[in-house]
């Protein structure tokens, strides 16, 4: 598996995108989903990661630049075909790796808080991540859950 920056433009990562956001308004509320689109993942501040095998798309991740010391996790999809592979686990630890380096002292999350979410926060879980109140211009929301890691 080979974990690579990449610039959104290839069929197969527009997909997943549009896979990923697909499923979360199947699950969210719109006022409640943060899930970000292709354009908002091209901004400055926005580093997208995927994995690959050969040709083939494994799953993505990204982190967002809140501050010079702090970074959001964001746009964690694992590709259908590759579910329960260990994916997810490669890719977040990539991205804490790539935090670290960059200087930031804590990674946040959002994600959701239905059921459908439990193997996400279980995995965040698994990696350090604590409940905590909501950052950056987030508000408290049934619908969401929100996640930090001390890292620096």
């Amino acid at each position: 598996m080979e974990i690579r920056v990449d610039d959104l433009s290839g069929d197969q990562v527009k997909a997943l995108i549009t896979e990923h956001l697909l499923d979360m308004t199947a699950d969210t509320p719109p006022e409640s989903m943060h899930a970000l689109n292709l354009d908002a993942l091209k901004k400055p501040g926005i580093t997208l990661w995927c994995a690959w095998e050969g040709d083939e798309l494994l799953g993505c991740g990204a982190i967002k630049e809140l501050s010079v010391e702090h970074g959001e996790l964001k746009s964690m999809r694992t590709a259908s075909a590759h579910l329960r592979k260990g994916v997810a686990r490669r890719i977040l630890a990539h991205i804490i790796e790539e935090a670290t380096i960059r200087g930031y002292q804590r990674i946040s999350l959002e994600t959701g808080s239905m059921d459908s979410f439990i193997p996400a926060r279980k995995l965040y879980e698994d990696f350090g991540f604590e409940y905590c109140e909501p950052f950056a211009d987030y508000i408290l929301d049934p619908n969401s859950a929100f996640m930090t890691k001390v890292i620096g």
